[in-house]
């Protein structure tokens, strides 16, 4: 049976009809009102009342429309645009907003109203948005992101006009792009690094991701359409941006890759089948004569946190070297949480060190909290007083340490504090099958660590 929903006033309108149908047929009865021979023309009177009952009818309203996209942008500092997408839906009869990027739904949080104005902001992440409405179709302002140095002011609109993120400009794909691809990215230097392309394409539809040597590129979405591709990406943290040339199905070439709010750099691909995702030059290791780890640092209570305290004798422990502000840190958060539910109880325990973007210890609280809050993490985040960007960060807060190229990093040690393995290439659930792979050798390791 289809289920409908009453628009406001309507219910009340279908419920007097209903009384004036029953008023109109007890007079015909009780004061004898009907006097037509035979029961066809009674029949015939009942169903002009029936038809006249259900005219209010027609404004019933079926179930609530589905979710709304919108097209949005964040516009870098040189006037290029950044395109992703949001969601407007009803959750618990509340207007809820969404992220979309892929395979991710990104939750829009602290939503409020003055006026014609709109504020927001991200589950994690330093950063907020602050909108004028143009009718009910358009939001045109500003995003806000902190950084290590000044704020950024990003241009940022949406329009629900248009629901995708990118138009198909030039016809059909002309090719399928779909597969693994060999990347050389070109600094602007003229220096080179490498990655690992990991496209699928349907029709013009476009997502995938690059893996390089310290991390995924996470969710990206684009499209194929004639010989061009365009890929994006918007979470708060990372705003990228692939624009390129396919030469042909082996081929792509004179692409662009725009990172973040300046960020400019040239890339080329070739299709591979057997190319690995490239590896870290010169990672985190220990120190030569070095095999335990030495800090104290204090936790957002300001309790002071000791590697060498009881709780964690004995124990196998990981250290997660991350920052708030770090997406990559929050996918491997996200799965850290979950490894920490199941394997706590058997002797494993998780501390994580926060190299924030700011030496400002209110600051750093507030958004390791907020960071905290959103993912539910169990296990102490301590903060290390410590930049992200600070080149002596090993040194300063873990001596025992070569210098610390990437986040997130993890460090594993066994039941005496000794570490026996550094991970410094994270890849998360936007790599597919490099996710599931990085998964099962993770708890092979500490599988093996627990046994012994």
């Amino acid at each position: 049976m289809s289920s409908y929903n009453f628009l406001p006033g309507e219910m009340t309108t279908g419920i007097n009809s209903i009384l004036l149908f029953l008023r109109a047929a007890s007079a015909i009865f009780q004061n004898n009102i009907l006097k037509l021979p035979g029961t066809r023309s009674i029949k015939t009177v009942l169903i002009v009342c029936l038809c006249i009952l259900l005219l209010p009818v027609h404004k019933l309203k079926a179930q609530s429309p589905g979710p709304r996209v919108w097209q949005a942008s964040v516009e870098r500092k040189d006037g290029k645009q950044v395109f992703f997408q949001m969601i407007q839906t009803e959750e618990n009869n509340r207007e809820t907003w969404y992220i979309k990027n892929a395979g991710e739904k990104i939750p829009v949080t602290e939503w409020r109203e003055k006026g014609d104005s709109v504020f927001f902001s991200l589950p994690a992440f330093e950063v907020s948005f602050r909108a004028r409405r143009e009718g009910k179709e358009k939001l045109n302002g500003q995003f806000v992101k902190l950084t290590t140095g000044n704020r950024q002011y990003w241009s940022f609109m949406a329009n629900a006009k248009d629901s995708q993120r990118y138009v198909s400009n030039m016809g059909k794909a002309g090719e399928n792009i779909s597969g693994k691809w060999d990347v050389t990215i070109t600094r602007a230097n003229g220096t080179t690094r490498k990655a690992l392309a990991i496209f699928k394409q349907e029709g013009s539809h476009l997502t995938g991701t690059f893996l390089t040597p310290s991390a995924d590129y996470r969710y990206l979405e684009g499209i194929v359409t004639g010989d061009s591709l365009k890929i994006s990406s918007f979470d708060g943290d990372n705003i990228r941006l692939f624009e390129a040339k396919i030469t042909n199905e082996n081929s792509i070439s004179g692409g662009f890759f725009y990172n973040g709010y300046t960020g400019k750099e040239s890339w080329i691909a070739v299709r591979t089948d057997s190319v690995p995702p490239p590896d870290a030059i010169d990672p985190a290791r220990m120190k030569e004569g070095q095999t335990k780890l030495d800090f104290r640092f204090p936790d957002l209570q300001g309790k002071w946190v000791s590697i060498n305290d009881e709780q964690y004798r004995h124990k196998v422990v990981i250290i997660q070297l991350m920052g708030s502000w770090c997406a990559n840190c929050l996918d491997e958060t996200r799965f850290l949480v979950d490894f920490y539910k199941e394997y706590h109880e058997k002797g494993v325990e998780i501390i994580a060190l926060a190299y924030e973007y700011s030496t400002d210890t209110l600051r750093s609280k507030a958004s390791i909290e907020k960071f905290r809050k959103f993912l539910g993490v169990p296990y102490p985040i301590l903060l290390t007083g410590v930049t992200a960007g600070d080149d002596q960060k090993a040194e300063k807060t873990l001596p025992q340490l070569t210098a610390i190229r990437s986040f997130p990093t993890t460090l594993i040690l066994d039941r005496e504090g000794r570490v026996r393995k550094i991970g410094t290439s994270f890849y998360g659930p936007g790599s597919g099958e490099y996710y599931i792979k990085y998964k099962n050798e993770f708890n092979a390791t500490l599988d093996e660590l627990i046994r012994e």
